[in-house]
């Protein structure tokens, strides 16, 4: 594996639609009940970096290995997605990419949600360090 890196999307056109993408694949993931279609998020992913989120972008040997999303108004700061391109899984990606992140980020204190499951995206958050503190429940729909 080779050293990852990380990039600060600007919001231009290329980037959100490589964002609604890869943000698909991890709906598709973890089974989420979310319908949206890429563009539709694409638009959605448009809204969220002209607030208080920013995405960025991971890079291995050139492609594309994943993103995350974050919003920088709460503290500790919350990553509402993150996700590893299914090629890159089981490499050690996941690993440095947050590690690359957290860097970028000045913290080591951040907030993530795990969709109910989701048994891969726990286990790899809880290899790393996390720990529950809550759970989120909803009725209806």
């Amino acid at each position: 594996m080779n050293e990852i890196q990380v990039k600060v999307c600007a919001g231009k056109e290329a980037e959100l639609e490589l964002l609604a993408k890869l943000n698909k694949q991890l709906i598709e993931d973890e089974k989420h009940d979310n319908p949206m279609n890429v563009a539709q998020l694409k638009d959605r992913m448009r809204a969220f970096i002209s607030t208080d989120y920013r995405a960025y972008l991971f890079e291995a040997n050139g492609e594309t290995a994943g993103y995350a999303l974050v919003n920088h108004s709460r503290q500790p700061l919350h990553v509402r997605q993150f996700f590893i391109c299914r090629e890159c899984r089981r490499n050690g990606y996941g690993r440095a990419a947050f590690e690359k992140l957290l860097e970028q980020l000045h913290t080591q204190h951040v907030d993530i949600e795990v969709m109910y499951g989701n048994e891969a995206g726990y286990a790899f958050w809880k290899s790393i360090g996390f720990v529950e503190r809550s759970i989120y429940m909803r009725r209806g729909e």
